[in-house]
């Protein structure tokens, strides 16, 4: 049996809004998995390169911080964080500069944590 990681659920209030938010900023196009079903929406695909992510409408805002966040490497840290400000979310406040790279914590439009992170080594 082969188990594959096929992608991440977040819930939130509004998944037009957030599947919207993280195709633009992942330059993934958004999915029609879900037809008119506005409780859902999708980033990417089951049959894409990379897991998908789907986003479930459920009744309650996010009230406290998640236990897991995404991590989006960007080439440039200041641009990464003006895209995600251009697109709805936002700077919490809190960065991290490290022997190799600089980490800027972020929030998205419906203030889930991730992180925006910029390596100084060519990984590539």
């Amino acid at each position: 049996m082969a188990n594959r990681w096929s992608g991440v659920t977040i819930d939130c209030t509004d998944p037009i809004r957030m599947s919207t938010f993280w195709a633009a900023l992942l330059g993934i196009p958004a999915s029609s998995e879900h037809g008119d079903d506005s409780d859902w929406a999708t980033v990417g695909s089951r049959s894409g390169p990379l897991p998908r992510l789907t986003f479930q409408r459920v009744p309650e805002p996010n009230a406290t911080k998640v236990r897991i966040h995404l991590d989006v490497e960007i080439d440039d840290i200041d641009t990464g964080r003006l895209q995600v400000e251009e697109l709805g979310g936002r700077f919490s406040g809190v960065r991290h500069d490290h022997d190799e790279g600089i980490v800027l914590n972020m929030l998205d439009p419906e203030g889930h944590e991730f992180c925006l992170v910029q390596y100084f080594d060519v990984r590539r």
